[in-house]
């Protein structure tokens, strides 16, 4: 067969099918309705399990990451409203809380397992947190329910290195809180000695832990505080309702102050004042000594000029005037 007559086949049978694709369509219409339904739900759910993978992870994540954060927050704050002797460790309650609801509700098991974990040790913070004395049973119940979230957080974690190492130091550290000393060792020791856990900051505490769990053993008593000395009152005054409106006159000395009495001087003896000694009349010079007859008394005086006898010269008289 020739190539030209092939194709002169092959473009009538195209023309044929096209010709006949309206009937087609009329008979298969149901079959292509449901292939398209099936076609748009399997589009819709790839999407939504591409949101739920992304978007929705991504909004846990920023709602674990603000609960974690808070702890730390909370724990300064608490610090310094016991520094003006007021108790707000109850915070640490609701935040433990919060966590726990979260770790419910999270698709991860990472993030539930570390939800758990900080609620372990919000749990245990609380505790060290509350001002008042806590009691042995307060004590137990409390590390009790630490210890459950520490053992979840390990269940889920369990191939998670960094997170199945920190929730078995929390098991040791609740163990050491209740006493069990002991039994807080083997926990840090299984966790220094388990190869998984190389390079973890759990393996690094667990050491730290291991060998000074002893130093935390005695019980430490605070010297009591001194008391306070007592404050001085201010003064009151009381008036009688006759002297409350009336005014007071408080006479006022005019002049100078009287000088103090001088105290008595001993017997024999002059009395001292504190006044200077007024001062005395210089005393009169000796009356001159009486002169011999026909002499002059000599003073210390010079003599006064005796008065001159010699008369004026009279004026000249002026010729150019007559008489």
């Amino acid at each position: 067969m020739r190539a030209d007559h092939r194709h002169e086949l092959k473009t009538n049978e195209l023309a044929d099918w096209l010709m006949h694709l309206p009937d087609w369509l009329r008979e298969n219409r149901n079959s292509l309705i449901g292939t398209a339904a099936v076609v748009v739900i399997v589009v819709a759910v790839y999407f939504w399990i591409f949101y739920h993978r992304n978007i929705a992870a991504a909004r846990s994540q920023v709602r674990l990451t603000n609960l974690v954060t808070q702890l730390p927050r909370q724990k300064a704050d608490i610090a310094q409203a016991m520094a003006q002797k007021s108790d707000q460790s109850y915070l640490l309650i609701d935040l433990a809380k919060d966590l726990q609801d979260f770790a419910q509700s999270a698709d991860s098991r990472e993030m539930s397992a570390l939800a758990l974990i900080e609620r372990g040790d919000t749990l245990r913070s609380e505790l060290h947190y509350r001002s008042g004395e806590v009691s042995q049973e307060e004590l137990t119940k409390q590390l009790a329910q630490a210890q459950a979230s520490y053992e979840q957080a390990f269940q889920k974690a369990e191939n998670v290195p960094a997170l199945a190492g920190t929730a078995q130091l929390g098991l040791g550290l609740c163990e050491e809180e209740l006493g069990n000393v002991a039994k807080a060792k083997e926990i840090y020791r299984a966790i220094t000695e388990n190869a998984a856990y190389d390079g973890t900051t759990a393996k690094a505490a667990a050491a730290l832990r291991l060998t000074s769990a002893d130093d935390y053993q005695g019980k430490v008593v605070f010297k009591p505080a001194p008391p306070q000395p007592p404050q001085a009152s201010a003064p009151t005054i009381q008036l009688t309702p006759g002297q409350a409106g009336s005014p007071v006159v408080i006479p006022v000395p005019v002049g100078p102050n009287p000088a103090p009495a001088p105290a008595p001087a001993p017997a024999g003896e002059a009395p001292k004042t504190d006044n200077a000694p007024a001062p005395t009349a210089p005393a009169p010079a000796p009356a001159p000594a009486p002169a011999p007859t026909g002499e002059t008394p000599k003073t210390d005086s010079a003599p006064a000029p005796a008065p001159s006898t010699t008369p004026a010269p009279a004026p000249e008289a002026n010729p150019s005037t007559g008489g």
